[in-house]
């Protein structure tokens, strides 16, 4: 929890927790330097400091440490490694900058120090600031939309030069005009590009090769230098009169890392003035090399219509016959096609033959086979006879056996051999004394005929 400084009270915040101190007794350096820099960071905001650098050092760790001095006073400065990577130029001691920083103290050696987030050359805030004012404004009136933007022509026959004639642009560009197209005519319209006055006249110089016409397009151009020295080209006159002229305007200011106003409202943008005549003039060379392989390509077509011709003057050739050879050859054409039918209908008539033949085979085969029926027939009723006459011997067989099996257990027999079958009155066969008594009459069966007795005792 955060609390604030009360040097006459006992508590103060100490960073993650909070101790109670005794302003009266001795602190620690450690508490002392901590409560330093927190009065420091809360105190005073994130702001821009401008001063030069004197004592600069890099680490091996990638951050960089110097001083920034001014007449009367110096500051302890560190930029980390992750905050110079976005930097496009390196400081040097003796420079002039101006940085964005949040003030600190180094508490392991008490030291006041600035923790650099952004640093730029000095004097060149308000240059940036005017710059992306009237970037935003011209922006916004439509004098970068590419809707505006003109078709450079392939094939130019005058090319307008706007730059100063003791520029070293000017030789550039001329020599690379002279190498790239040594056929096209250059117009220099000279002014001057850095200085007092010299926006007015680049824009007058631009308005009058645009009321002239009397060229296909035009380089605006100049070497590399300062923001200073490049700022005619980002003045609003300059952009107007680009946007006003009627010819294709082409611009190359500077180096490739250079953007000016002039850039974003001209038809094109060379990253040099080098570039800038490239950019407008075709190759020489490669317009050499192209020719030539169109050349051949044209030699090589016309070469395959010729033989194409040829080859069908030959074929019309050998259609162009006598009328008589015609005749024979139709008459001979004729006898081939006749033989062709005579040869095609006994063939049509052999294979109709064939096919009836099959056709009768299987008619044939379809039909019934009466006397092969009655054969059949006769063979299955003989069959029958001898399967029934076996079948009658081997009932009968059978049936001895079971008669003599019958009688083998016929009671007949058992009476044959002397014994009699006793009966009671009710028709019950009497199998032991116990089943009669006496003076019961019972019934005698013998072998041959039978008798009525009566009991007149038993015995068990």
């Amino acid at each position: 929890m955060q609390k604030d400084f009360d040097f006459n009270g006992t508590t103060v915040a100490t960073g993650s927790s909070d101790e109670e101190i005794d302003w009266r007794a001795p602190i620690t350096v450690s508490q002392l330097t901590l409560i330093a820099r927190q009065l420091i960071e809360q105190n005073i905001p994130l702001l821009w400091v401008a001063g030069e650098i004197s004592n600069l050092t890099r680490a091996a760790s990638g951050h960089c440490y110097f001083s920034l001095k001014d007449g009367q006073a110096q500051v302890r400065c560190v930029m980390f490694r992750h905050r110079m990577q976005y930097m496009d130029w390196s400081p040097a001691n003796g420079m002039q900058v101006e940085v964005r920083a949040s003030a600190t103290l180094y508490e392991a050696r008490g030291e006041f120090q600035l923790a650099v987030e952004v640093m730029r050359h000095a004097g060149l805030g308000v240059l940036y600031e005017a710059f992306a004012r009237l970037k935003s404004k011209l922006e916004r009136e439509g004098l970068f939309a590419v809707e505006h933007k003109r078709p450079l022509p392939p094939f130019p026959s005058r090319i307008g030069v706007i730059t100063s004639l003791a520029a070293a642009a000017l030789r550039d560009v001329l020599t690379t005009l002279r190498r790239r197209m040594p056929s096209a005519r250059v117009i220099v319209y000279p002014t001057p590009v850095q200085g007092e006055g010299a926006a007015q006249r680049m824009a007058a110089a631009i308005t009058m090769a645009s009321s002239r016409s009397e060229c296909d397009v035009l380089i605006l151009c100049r070497g590399g230098g300062s923001i200073e020295d490049l700022w005619a080209f980002n003045e609003e006159i300059v952009a107007r009169a680009v946007y006003a002229c009627t010819i294709p305007v082409v611009c190359g200011v500077g180096h490739e890392t250079d953007f000016t106003i002039a850039d974003f409202v001209a038809d094109a943008r060379a990253p040099t003035p080098t570039g800038a005549a490239e950019l407008v003039s075709p190759n020489r060379t490669e317009l050499l090399s192209r020719v030539a392989v169109l050349r051949a390509r044209l030699l090589r077509s016309m070469l395959r219509r010729v033989e194409r011709r040829m080859q069908q003057v030959d074929y019309l050739g050998r259609r162009l016959t006598h009328p008589g050879a015609r005749i024979l050859d139709q008459q001979r054409h004729l006898a081939h096609l006749a033989a062709r039918l005579q040869r095609g209908a006994a063939h049509s008539l052999i294979r109709a033959d064939l096919h009836l033949d099959a056709l009768q085979r299987r008619l044939a085969a379809a039909g019934p086979d009466v006397q092969g029926l009655q054969s059949h027939l006769q063979r299955l009723a003989q069959r029958l006879a001898i399967s029934l006459e076996r079948t009658l011997e081997r009932r009968g067989a059978a049936l001895s056996r079971l008669a003599a099996h019958l009688n083998a257990l016929s009671p007949q027999l058992v009476l044959e051999r002397g014994y009699s079958i006793v009966a009671r009155e009710d028709g019950r066969i009497v199998q032991s004394a116990d089943q009669v008594t006496a003076g019961e009459d019972v019934s005698l069966t013998f072998a041959r005929g039978g008798a009525m007795a009566r009991v007149t005792r038993t015995r068990s």
